[in-house]
């Protein structure tokens, strides 16, 4: 059965968030290396719960007044197959909101929205990737 896997914080000041959740949780980050982005390690191996990301925004900020704000976090799902996951959710009314990309040396990732519009993503693991 797939499983979350990784989450992802969006942010348009990706140091402010660091300083807060870091703070708050005890969360450390890790830059990855030829790519904007930062690994979030949120506790100890073998200990319940997920590590995840922090991405710098691509697009406007959630309106904090907003009752249904726009993306904050991106739960990633692993799944076997990527290409026939994609296809399955928009057999079902989702639609691709971030095609198809590789995470180098991770896997290949998409974003979709379901039937609400919720924003997730599913990644098939794959060490190749480039």
């Amino acid at each position: 059965m797939p499983r979350p896997i990784h989450f992802e914080i969006h942010a348009a000041d990706p140091e402010r968030v660091q300083r807060f959740h870091g703070a708050l949780f005890g969360w450390s980050f890790t830059p990855v290396q030829g790519m904007p982005y930062h690994l979030i390690h949120t506790g100890a191996d073998g200990q319940p719960g997920i590590d995840g990301g922090l991405v710098r925004r691509m697009g406007p900020n959630p309106d904090p007044q907003e009752p249904t704000p726009v993306v904050g976090y991106i739960c990633t799902i692993n799944v076997d197959d990527l290409d026939a996951s994609v296809e399955k959710a928009v057999a079902l009314g989702g639609i691709v909101a971030l095609p198809k990309m590789a995470v180098p040396g991770i896997g290949w990732l998409v974003y979709c929205k379901d039937s609400e519009s919720n924003v997730f993503g599913m990644m098939q693991l794959d060490s190749s990737a480039a």
